[in-house]
């Protein structure tokens, strides 16, 4: 059985997951009349599976049932249990406190879990046939990765271990009754900061290991080096094997995760992979003379997928088993045949596939996913029992993500968590189109009409764009998109040139030419949609975030078509990016090739930034940003609103207080975004919202 979910090593403009979990509530009310029309504030009521894990024999499945609460404005997240043959669905683990991380005994007999029941973060164990729940720790950090050792006595995590600072500086003590003003603090790390978790203190993450009965943990791992990710014992219990940068000034070397074992007994430390690239998500084969993970080469591109690989227990003899396939994998697990069970993107939709060390893929299903809320962005989460059960998360256009089993290439879905939902609310559907730009390139777009559309009308239409730019949309569920297309507006998304699962050749067609010809793939996308007949020229409109938000900045300094723009979390100005984003030694290198002050340079940076453009917008272009946005910091926000006005161009900045890049802090923050974008397309031209929904 996996212990889930991988380390992602990219380091990209993506939104970071969607939002997080949360429990159900009611519905919006209309107090005029009963209403159809899916609504920004319907998110409280939407649901999704994560985290599904499956039962050493198969037959119970517990995950994360995740929702939002509108009283609080928090997500939720609670572990219920489905039994896999008869379909039976309870909560195990329900409340306003947090539980989430389970994962089962080699036994199947306990289930172990990370809790905030009792203030702060905790590992628990429960036993099933009881009930009966244990506090294993009392840490002072929050732990993550929970594996179970082979016998069950044992439980590996990783923490964070905070490490006093060394002033190189000492302040003369203040007179008795004084108050001075706090105390000065120095950074020295190239790292200083990371969006959604703010300035990093002092200190390490590290693997520790605590008996499953409670006790005292103890620290596995030292060092100035951060260790964890996906963790994984030997059979023997002696071992553990994990990830960890290790070089000399990590910070400055990015993507070089190597794999490592640790004997518990003597400490001693062997690295087992030298790449020049990551290797990441080390999980031991059942006869335990193989070890799955997975990694790649640096190139030093600006796209680069995961290969699953394969190598022995010491080492040596690694090989990639699907590198032919020209696929990123995402996740993948052993059975216990020694078999692998692994799933990838392709054409915008999630799949599942086996092989063995080797070779020989077989192709299992589609449509997995559902890890993601707010748009149509990839995200899986899967486990596999002994007999090759696997239990996963399916999604759909008209679903967030539900539990679902496959047993060889049957799908069985399990949960319909937003039912109620469908059955009072009119969501739209989406329909594949593909169109080709004028080099001949072509792209995969999807249409999503209002639930009530009228083939002899003529609608505004917005573009949205995805983030990344190395990311993927699909016929996903988007509470975002819904919402637009219940406002009246047909919507478009796009998987430009730049986008996954379409091979590396297609993703690397703009490494180092980001923004570029993507813009030519969008603008083919909207010709196509208007060649339709059913959208209105003259109400374009056009949106997107992060990286999308960089294309859309492109897109207006390009243009005048579209009759409106707002731009979300944006990079305006590369040389000023490249300089305040969190890790900063990967932008300038895997995108650029340089660093702004080297020779040649500055005008690639300037040439590519949207700031360069501002002189020919026409648009009116609003902003939306969070204060606390270390991916796309706030300052890019700022330079391109300072730009428009300065340039007489109507436009407007949006700040959404205390929150970092992915606006998914609260839920109502996901529900201002979409409110705020819908109504500045209605003060130009768009359609008319009511206000306050």
């Amino acid at each position: 059985m996996t212990r889930n979910r991988m380390l992602t090593a990219a380091a990209a403009l993506a939104l970071l997951p969607a939002l997080g979990a949360v429990s159900g509530t009611a519905l919006a009310a209309d107090a005029s009349a009963p209403s159809r029309s899916y609504k920004p504030i319907d998110l409280f009521a939407l649901e999704y599976a994560s985290d599904p894990q499956i039962s050493p024999d198969g037959k119970k499945i517990a995950y994360v049932r995740r929702s939002f609460d509108i009283m609080t404005d928090r997500a939720r997240a609670n572990i219920w249990i489905i039994d896999v043959a008869t379909g039976e669905h309870r909560p195990l683990l329900s409340g306003t406190a947090s539980f989430s991380s389970p994962r089962w005994s080699p036994d199947g007999k306990r289930l172990a879990y990370i809790s905030s029941a009792e203030g702060s973060a905790q590992i628990y164990v429960r036993w099933m046939d009881s009930g009966a729940t244990a506090r294993v720790t009392n840490l002072t950090q929050g732990p993550a990765g929970l594996s179970w050792s082979p016998d069950g006595r044992q439980l590996a995590f990783a923490m964070f271990v905070p490490e006093d600072a060394k002033p190189f500086a000492s302040m003369p003590a203040a007179p008795e009754g004084a108050r001075w003003a706090g105390k000065p603090v120095v950074i020295d790390r190239l790292n200083y900061r990371n969006d959604g978790a703010g300035y990093a203190a002092q200190g390490h993450d590290h693997i520790f290991t605590v008996p499953t009965e409670g006790g005292t943990p103890r620290q596995a791992t030292r060092g100035a080096f951060d260790h964890g990710g996906l963790i994984d014992w030997s059979n023997d219990g002696k071992t553990l094997i994990f990830s960890a940068n290790r070089k000399d000034d990590p910070d400055r070397h990015p993507q070089r995760d190597q794999i490592f074992s640790l004997n518990l007994e003597t400490g001693a430390l062997m690295q087992l992979t030298k790449r020049e690239g990551p290797s990441v998500a080390p999980q031991i084969s059942p006869d335990g003379k193989l070890i799955a993970f997975l990694g790649y080469t640096d190139r030093y591109t600006s796209n680069q997928e995961f290969s699953l690989w394969v190598m022995n227990r010491d080492g040596s003899n690694a090989r990639s088993l699907t590198a032919s396939m020209d696929v990123g994998v995402t996740d993948f697990g052993w059975d216990s045949r020694g078999g692998l069970y692994f799933a990838y993107d392709q054409q915008g939709t999630t799949k599942l596939a086996y092989t063995t060390p080797k070779g020989g893929t077989r192709i299992l299903a589609s449509g997995l996913g559902g890890e993601d809320i707010g748009r149509p962005y990839s995200g899986i989460s899967m486990s596999i029992a002994r007999d090759g059960t696997v239990a996963t998360n399916v999604t759909s256009d008209t679903q967030p993500g539900d539990v679902a089993v496959i047993k060889g290439t049957s799908l069985r879905r399990l949960t319909r968590l937003n039912d109620d939902v469908a059955a009072i609310r009119d969501l739209a559907r989406v329909e594949e189109i593909w169109t080709t730009a004028a080099d001949g390139v072509k792209s995969q777009s999807w249409i999503m009409k209002p639930a009530n559309f009228d083939p002899s009308k003529r609608y505004p239409m917005i573009l949205e764009i995805h983030g990344g730019p190395h990311t993927n949309y699909g016929a996903r569920f988007s509470a975002e998109m819904q919402a637009y297309a219940a406002a009246g507006y047909v919507v478009l998304y796009s998987n430009p040139r730049g986008s996954t699962s379409y091979g590396d050749k297609f993703a690397n067609m703009i490494d180092k030419a980001y923004p570029g010809s993507d813009y030519d793939d969008l603008m083919a996308a909207v010709d196509g949609v208007l060649a339709k007949g059913y959208v209105d020229p003259a109400r374009l409109f056009v949106t997107g975030g992060s990286g999308g938000g960089v294309l859309t900045a492109w897109i207006v300094g390009k243009t005048n078509r579209f009759r409106a723009a707002v731009v979300a979390k944006p990079v305006i100005n590369w040389t000023s990016f490249a300089l305040t984003a969190d890790n900063p030694a990967y932008f300038g290198r895997y995108w650029f090739g340089k660093n702004p002050w080297e020779a040649g340079a500055q005008a690639e940076y300037w040439r590519r930034s949207p700031l360069s453009l501002v002189g020919t917008v026409k648009t009116t272009t609003m902003l939306i940003t969070g204060e606390q946005d270390y991916r796309t910091p706030i300052s890019e926000t700022e330079q391109y609103y300072t730009a428009l006005k300065l340039n007489g161009v109507e436009t407007a900045q949006v700040r959404i207080p205390d929150s970092s890049h992915g606006m998914i802090d609260r839920p109502s923050r996901l529900v201002a975004k979409t409110t705020y974008i819908l109504g500045w397309f209605a003060k130009h031209g768009g359609v008319e919202t009511d206000k306050g929904e």
